[in-house]
């Protein structure tokens, strides 16, 4: 007896002009991980290209009413201007539910550091070593990168993927996870983008922000490591880990 609006809906906010595959990617992935509705925003001229690719994907022109919303993803392909910024900081502000933040929205945050204060409890970052070293500040090595990463975990009361091998998942009660999952030829653009996706729709099925970045981060590596049936590390591309997400389930 269920139906779409059982498995909740995604606001997806991505992709700049010129950068329409990250609204693809991250819609997709979110799509074929559960949920039941995936919202899109992004610049008009990405429109067509969403449609054409992501025809179960809703295109949505203004970032308005989050309550519809059980789910939030912010930054893939987002760009960093300034009208970008504000409105962040304005969803920020007035968003209630937990939200999966990647990318340029990571990279607005590094450079508006007030913005940390008015992330949602419970949200999910979802760095690469880069990212969150702009928006955290230089570490000596990976090991006090780690330590730095479950402080802060616990400091904001979010969760944060700290993307790379043997991915580290940091709670706000201080456990650190790894990931076991996963393989080189992830090391490639587009990656991100689907895990955000993952992870939002995991989210908005009503998993906890800890299942969803604990069972995201495994289910993108398993995909990943299944696709190499019939691709190889050289060739694996971020759309291949989507097509065997079902696989991956």
């Amino acid at each position: 007896f269920s139906h779409k609006g059982t498995y909740g809906h995604v606001l997806i906010w991505a992709g700049k002009k010129g950068m329409a595959g990250a609204a693809v990617l991250a819609s997709k992935a979110a799509l074929r991980t559960g949920a039941g509705l995936v919202s899109v925003h992004s610049v008009d001229e990405n429109r067509i290209i969403l449609q054409s690719t992501v025809p179960e994907a809703i295109f949505v022109n203004e970032l308005t009413h989050p309550e519809r919303y059980n789910s939030f993803a912010f930054g893939p392909g987002l760009g960093t201007g300034e009208q970008t910024a504000e409105m962040l900081f304005e969803l920020l502000k007035t968003l209630r539910k937990p939200c999966v933040l990647d990318a340029d929205a990571l990279n607005i945050i590094s450079s508006h550091k007030n913005f940390l204060e008015f992330i949602p409890e419970n949200s999910i970052l979802t760095p690469h070593p880069g990212e969150f070293e702009r928006l955290f500040g230089p570490t000596a090595n990976s090991q006090e990168r780690m330590e730095k990463a479950s402080a802060l975990a616990q400091n904001y009361d979010f969760f944060v993927v700290l993307k790379g091998a043997n991915t580290l998942i940091a709670t706000p009660d201080g456990k650190m996870y790894f990931n076991s999952t996963g393989n080189p030829g992830m090391a490639s653009g587009g990656m991100g983008d689907v895990l955000t996706g993952i992870i939002a729709g995991l989210l908005a099925q009503g998993y906890t922000s800890e299942q969803s970045a604990l069972v995201g981060v495994y289910l993108h590596g398993l995909a990943a490591d299944l696709a190499l049936h019939e691709q190889s590390e050289e060739s694996l591309l971020a759309s291949d880990v989507t097509e065997n997400l079902g696989n991956a389930f």
